[in-house]
């Protein structure tokens, strides 16, 4: 079967290319895939091929493809697995594969599964992983989004609080605590700002800063909350010291429970450590770019106040799970963190421009050639801008089923990147 997919050839070398799948064993799954969003990961890899801890050697002769957040719809099921998965279903990835034995997983590392391709062969690995998960929301780029939202649950899960007078933990943020996310207006940042919304263990105050007015403005719209208090703190120009005294100021002069940054800026990381109440948690979740990246933390603070440091990279098949149901059953709307679509033509130079495009997550249709289309400047008048209109503006099943049934006429749009 032929397949269209983008290759990684090695460092900034991306190409859109057909090439032959061959016949799956009875241990492997053929698929295609619909939809796929776009990770800073990704652009990370293109930086860096052949020296990425999860790329093979020789990318040259051996090239990967790449995305890793895809979702799309079984074709073909091997012997092996006709009891648990069958034609036509739809599915999600988790690419975390968390194996011992090899850093390799689908989006980096394999010739015939990723998502920016039409069609794939699911390894017996992933279905063995229980990675391959069965996804029933309305629209294939809700279950593209399924693996930033597990990303974001591995994350809030794995913060941890003292059992008073005792040296267990208790998992999850503080419930009804103070939750700080710096840097929170990415598309990563929103869909954190949802999940601490409306999953069952929320924060009493949530607060989240950035420097970006706009941004700023367009979360707070996003992301109203009866059972929060959520504050939008536009930081632009304030000194670290002001930073804390403006933020313990929105929680009562108090510190945080739990803080969550967003961004590998080491003043801000080592603000963070200060801003923590005792038995408080920090959370690096943004991975640094540099090996040597580091911030200062009072280690009299960790032996006095339980000062708590995690870091996640990445979920694991529950907690794609969970974002699979939590989507599917309209708790988180992962639109909201979409701001431009494409066709598989244009992903090669959005990957490697994501850096210089700015904004949310990318959507890809891999079956589709066009442009990239920056919604908030399609045309309203158009076919596709009066669908968006009816969603405020946000993508919706009503787009995808539409721009899967069309290409999109690139006059109608006020300015396509």
């Amino acid at each position: 079967m032929e397949s269209i997919g983008l290759k990684l050839h090695g460092k900034k070398d991306l190409r859109v290319e057909s090439f032959d799948l061959p016949d799956i064993k009875e241990d492997e799954i053929l698929a295609t895939v619909v939809s796929d969003t776009m990770c800073m990961s990704s652009w990370k890899l293109a930086m860096e091929g052949e020296d990425h801890k999860k790329t093979p050697d020789h990318l040259a002769e051996d090239p990967v493809l790449i995305g890793h957040e895809f979702s799309g719809k079984i074709l073909k099921v091997g012997k092996r697995w006709i009891d648990q998965f069958h034609e036509g279903e739809n599915y999600v990835i988790q690419p975390n594969l968390a194996r011992d034995d090899t850093p390799f997983v689908p989006g980096y590392s394999y010739p015939y599964i990723g998502g920016d391709a039409t069609a794939i062969i699911i390894p017996p690995e992933v279905i063995e992983l229980n990675c391959l998960i069965p996804f029933h929301g309305q629209a294939y780029y809700e279950g593209s989004l399924c693996e930033p939202l597990s990303c974001v649950i591995a994350a809030f899960n794995a913060q941890f609080h003292l059992i008073p007078h005792t040296y267990d933990h208790e998992m999850g943020i503080k419930r009804n605590g103070n939750c700080l996310i710096l840097g929170g207006t990415g598309p990563m940042g929103l869909l954190a700002i949802d999940y601490a919304l409306h999953s069952d263990r929320k924060p009493e105050h949530l607060v989240v800063t950035d420097i970006s007015q706009e941004k700023l403005d367009r979360a707070k719209k996003l992301y109203p909350s009866d059972e929060v208090n959520v504050h939008f703190v536009n930081v632009n120009g304030l000194s670290i010291e002001e930073q804390k005294a403006g933020l313990k100021q929105l929680v009562g002069g108090n510190g945080y429970d739990d803080i969550f940054c967003m961004i590998s800026v080491s003043p801000l990381v080592t603000m963070a450590g200060e801003l923590l109440n005792a038995d408080g948690c920090l959370n690096q979740f943004a991975g640094p770019m540099k090996k040597d990246f580091s911030a200062h933390l009072n280690f009299y603070n960790v032996h006095y106040n339980f000062t708590h440091v995690t870091g996640t990279s990445g979920g694991n098949a529950k907690n794609e799970a969970e974002a699979a149901q939590l989507i599917a059953e309209r708790r988180v709307n992962v639109a909201k963190v979409i701001t431009h679509v494409l066709g598989l033509d244009a992903a090669a130079e959005t990957t490697m421009s994501q850096p210089d495009i700015g904004g949310g997550k990318k959507l890809t249709y891999t079956h589709k050639k066009f442009s990239r289309i920056e919604l908030e400047k399609v045309d309203p008048k158009s076919p596709l801008g009066e669908i968006l209109e009816k969603h405020d503006g946000l993508w919706s099943p009503e787009a995808e089923r539409w721009i899967l049934d069309h290409e999109p006429d690139m006059t109608e749009q006020d300015t396509v990147n």
